[in-house]
């Protein structure tokens, strides 16, 4: 490309590789140009390109340069999980540029596994200057461990499951109140015996307030 010497005909210097828009994130990856991300997301990429550049974001820009709802960052913002941020003189919220990555490393969070709260506590660290690392190991392997035991639960209820739909399937039709087949039968679904335990409880709580 030929560049002028002269100062007003001197090429614009393109954007940094390390702009903040590479962690657009509407549909199904949170890091642009990264596995799944398609022309149509590229582009939104692009249209963005230079509007946050050097200056503070509104709520409604950062809702589009993410994906995630107004209603969805105010959510973030009151868990503590935005910090807080700055106002104008008319009283919008003014978020700087590195809240695109904050957001992109908590959807990615969210992805793996991690609550809000394991989040929270995640970046509260990194805001003390520690680093977080271990803690997140140990949560992923407490977290491998609850889902080791939720297959064992899946797979003892698949194989009730199938063996009473065997007996369904021999008995056909079952007298019952109201469908025999199921007041005799005894089969368990995973966690819905303390579903269907705590509900009234929380109806009941619901209702006094």
């Amino acid at each position: 490309m030929v560049v002028s010497s002269h100062p007003s005909l001197r090429a614009v210097k393109p954007p940094p590789e390390t702009s903040p828009l590479k962690y657009l994130s509407p549909g199904l990856d949170s890091v642009a140009g990264f596995r799944v991300y398609n022309a149509s997301m590229l582009k939104t990429a692009r249209q963005f390109t230079g509007r946050v550049e050097g200056r503070t974001l509104r709520i409604g820009e950062v809702a589009e340069a993410t994906g995630i709802s107004v209603e969805a960052l105010r959510f973030y913002e009151r868990r503590g999980l935005l910090g807080r941020p700055a106002r104008t003189a008319s009283g919008y919220r003014a978020y700087d540029e590195a809240v695109l990555e904050r957001l992109a490393f908590i959807k990615r969070a969210q992805a793996i596994g991690f609550s809000l709260d394991e989040i929270t506590d995640i970046l509260e660290m990194r805001g003390r200057g520690e680093a977080p690392c271990l803690e997140v190991r140990e949560a992923a392997r407490r977290k491998l461990a609850e889902l080791d035991l939720r297959l064992r639960d899946l797979r003892r209820y698949r194989n009730e499951l199938a063996r009473t739909l065997d007996e369904w399937d021999e008995r056909g039709v079952d007298e019952g109140k109201f469908c025999g087949l199921i007041e005799h039968s005894d089969v368990h679904a995973p966690g819905v015996g303390v579903a269907t335990t705590n509900a009234p409880a929380r109806r009941r709580a619901n209702k006094g307030k």
